[in-house]
């Protein structure tokens, strides 16, 4: 069984509860989509980590519903560093205050807060929770003096003027923003991270296209961590054009939930099966251009050159030149090279360098 050598990232929904009611999302509290209130298994998840670890995940993000109303959230994050892999976790930010020096301790890497919009009144109104802002600056200012850096989650709707969001995420305290896409359809799988009905999301495909033109305009304002190939391909799928980025959903990129089953993708249709069978499974190394969720575009514009590199690596070694010529020879390999290089590196080395001033 042919496997990449690269490093995997794994998204992992520890529930499906949730304190907000965003409008747009099916996870929130009084739309009743989840079911039975579910919450992953810290024991059984701890038991998963070797398994997800011969899968070469070392990056991992807990997300939910909220993943800070999971008793256990603090166990997780520190089952999961313990392990050797570095987490992540999304949160509306309600919790951080109390949570954030536990989530610290634990060994949490990186922080990401949901924001709707650059009007403060706006966001809180959209989540339900009211003073939602103020508790989110104050669990990122101590965030930062932990060590943690702290970006924005940013879904793009009708609830965003561009041009003011920089100054709004300053105030704040983040220092990097990160676009989602809306979702109308359900996903396949457990994820409820879509709205049938939100008119705040109900946007026609020009609308769209000028909302990724203004982040590629904002990338010169302040610190936006999809990469401009990334941007690019959603463009294209929005036009219903040829796209060059496969998505390494299934191969390099996975979706855990809180049943741990073990999902190609969230968008996919069914799982892969337990993620306790996950050494069962063969890589999905056939090219999809499905959806335009931004972890996997983002993820996937800055791993196909390297991925396309390393194949040829293993290809060569093997004396096979055919295909390796054929690794080398895919669309958007340069461009992923470069991208990889010229943005995603350059940021790595500046949060190392802010991470060793605050320690």
């Amino acid at each position: 069984m042919q496997r990449n050598l690269l490093p995997a990232i794994c998204d992992v929904s520890v529930t499906n509860v949730c304190n907000a009611a965003c409008d747009f999302c099916g996870f929130a509290r009084g739309k009743n989509l989840g079911g039975p209130r579910r919450y992953i298994d810290v024991a059984e998840f701890a038991r998963a980590l070797p398994i997800l670890r011969r899968r070469r995940v070392r990056y991992m993000t807990f997300q939910g519903g909220e993943p800070l109303v999971h008793p256990g959230i603090t166990a997780l994050v520190r089952a999961a560093t313990e392990a050797g892999v570095r987490c992540g976790l999304i949160t509306n930010g309600w919790f951080l205050p109390e949570q954030i020096e536990a989530l610290a301790d634990a060994g949490l890497h990186r922080l990401l807060v949901s924001i709707d919009s650059d009007s403060m009144s706006k966001h809180d109104d959209n989540r339900g929770l009211e003073g939602l802002h103020r508790r989110i600056a104050a669990g990122v200012a101590r965030a930062r003096t932990l060590g943690i850096p702290a970006s924005a989650s940013v879904t793009v709707s009708r609830l965003l003027d561009f041009e003011a969001l920089p100054e709004a995420l300053e105030q704040l305290g983040f220092r990097a923003v990160t676009f989602s896409y809306p979702r109308r359809e359900p996903f396949g799988s457990s994820s409820l991270v879509y709205s049938e009905e939100s008119r705040l999301i109900d946007q026609q495909p020009q609308e769209l296209l000028e909302a990724l033109a203004a982040i590629q305009r904002m990338k010169k304002r302040f610190p936006v961590l999809n990469p401009a190939m990334s941007l690019a391909e959603v463009a294209r799928s929005i036009r219903g054009e040829k796209q060059l980025i496969p998505c390494i959903g299934g191969r390099k990129y996975f979706y855990l939930d809180w049943n741990l089953d073990i999902w190609r993708c969230e968008a996919w249709k069914e799982p892969l099966g337990s993620v306790f069978d996950l050494d069962k499974f063969e890589d999905q190394r056939d090219a999809c251009f499905a959806c335009t969720m931004s972890c996997y575009r983002n993820a996937s514009a800055l791993m196909h050159g390297a991925i396309a590199v390393t194949d040829t690596a293993q290809s060569l070694a093997r004396g096979d030149f055919p295909r390796a010529a054929r690794s080398l020879r895919q669309g958007g390999v340069a461009r992923s090279l470069w991208a990889l290089a010229a943005e995603h590196y350059p940021r790595l080395v500046l949060r190392s360098r802010r991470r060793a001033a605050v320690q």
